[in-house]
């Protein structure tokens, strides 16, 4: 005679344990917002609360070569298994792919007979992804549907007993299922809308860099026109002194926007990933110096001082591209000298750390504020001079900077309070040949 009593503990257990399956993953669907994550959590939930499932695979369909591939993996080594691309039709999944219908496989001879089709390169990876017991005795193929259009397949798996899947569980994992596929579909949009919010601020960008472009570039054209078109006048003329000057001033104003030009094609360059280094042994006290004594020759107010520990002849040899370097070094000079208007002390120093030299460049400007300094590497970010009056820029000479250095695996920042002038720091790390071979040179030196 049959215990009812029996037999209705265990169906109230079974589905006890089934809401709390749904539970679980809908928590683990609702918290993670990585796809790659939330698909493996899920099938690590379902092989860890229902007791028949032992492993288990899911794939994504793929439509830019049509073929399956392996997301989350649970009894496999998920690395090597990614190596598949399954066709519509290939074995278990595929044929639950193509057919859209779930399918039960009983039996190890079942799950044999469906895996025939294989090609002799999947059928490879697969033997070499198992972890744990090889064969298969059960399993059942689930599609995955975001509407009517099929996005994958779960397939879920015992390894020690045939019939552990039967038609009564499919309801129920086609429930799992259409969550995980709901999921899928939710990050795919996420995904659309991030480009599109990508897309959104790019195009202000480059709106943002066409009017800042348009407005730093209508000063000195302004100026160019107006004392190159003096310069013209039949009825007017000038004295020596005076012309030379109105000619200096049309000189400066054209550097201005050779800057404000060279400065837009390094951004497009480093915004196309297109930037390259060419590192060479680079004496930095050298390098600074030159760019100070350029910078100089442009300014009465200011005077420079170039301090680099233990002179340019013992200052560590850098292995860097000196191009770049002299383009990071040349645009914390400049910017000291505009954002210092009334003058001052520009100090250009060096130091030595254990696995790295850090540059400094030390203004008496204006400083800037707290709120300012985080957002001085942006794009286009301007610090008002204060003073009344605009300093010309692109606002893209610091984000360069900052590619540069990082580039180079160093850092750069900035220190800087109100009215007592600023400090631009980057590092550069002591490693490559020329550190091989100085180190060389200590030793040989030691053992004498």
């Amino acid at each position: 005679m049959p215990n009812h009593t029996t037999s209705a503990e265990a169906q109230t257990a079974g589905k006890d344990q089934r809401l709390s399956t749904i539970f679980e993953i809908a928590k683990i669907l609702v918290m993670q917002q990585d796809l790659e994550t939330m698909l493996s959590e899920s099938l690590s939930c379902l092989v860890e609360t229902l007791e028949t499932v032992e492993s288990g695979i899911m794939l994504l369909y793929d439509p830019s070569d049509e073929r399956l591939a392996v997301s989350a993996a649970q009894g496999y080594d998920l690395a090597c298994l990614r190596q598949i691309r399954l066709a519509s039709g290939e074995a278990t999944c595929g044929k639950t792919f193509q057919t859209g219908q779930a399918q039960l496989y009983s039996t190890s001879q079942a799950i044999a007979a469906a895996r025939r089709n294989l090609t002799p390169a999947n059928r490879k990876i697969v033997r070499a992804a198992i972890i744990g017991p090889r064969q298969l005795q059960s399993a059942v193929c689930i599609p995955l549907f975001t509407g009517q259009t099929k996005v994958g397949v779960l397939r879920l798996e015992n390894r020690h007993q045939p019939n552990s899947f039967v038609r009564e569980d499919i309801p129920f994992l086609n429930a799992v299922a259409d969550l995980i596929a709901l999921s899928i579909e939710n990050a795919r949009l996420r995904k659309e809308l991030q480009a599109t919010r990508a897309l959104e601020e790019a195009n202000r960008l480059k709106a943002e860099l066409i009017s800042t472009l348009a407005h730093e570039m209508r000063t000195p054209l302004t100026s160019i026109k107006g004392y190159s078109t003096a310069l013209l006048m039949e009825e007017a003329t000038f004295n020596p002194e005076t012309q030379q000057e109105f000619l200096q001033i049309v000189d400066e104003e054209c550097d201005i926007l050779q800057d404000l030009i060279h400065d837009l094609l390094e951004s497009s360059i480093i915004d196309a990933g297109l930037l390259r280094l060419e590192p060479q042994p680079v004496m930095l006290p050298r390098l600074a110096k030159s760019v100070t004594d350029d910078v100089a020759r442009r300014t009465k107010k200011h005077r420079f001082l170039v301090d680099f520990a233990g002179g340019p002849g013992r200052f560590p040899i850098v292995d860097a591209d000196p191009h770049r370097v002299e383009q990071v070094l040349r645009n914390l000079v400049d910017n000291a000298v505009k954002y210092s208007p009334q003058g001052g002390l520009v100090v250009v120093r060096g130091e030595v750390h254990e696995d790295e030299i850090v540059v400094s460049v030390a203004d008496q400007g204006m400083g800037i504020a707290p709120e300012h300094l985080n957002r001085l590497f942006e794009k286009f970010f301007r610090v008002e001079s204060g003073l009344g009056r605009h300093v010309v820029g692109s606002g893209l000479g610091l984000p360069i900077a900052r590619t540069i250095v990082e580039s180079h695996g160093g850092r750069i920042w900035a220190e800087s309070q109100v009215g007592e002038g600023s400090t631009f720091y980057f590092t550069l790390p002591l490693k490559g040949l020329s550190q091989e071979i100085t180190k060389q040179d200590r030793e040989e030196v030691q053992n004498e």
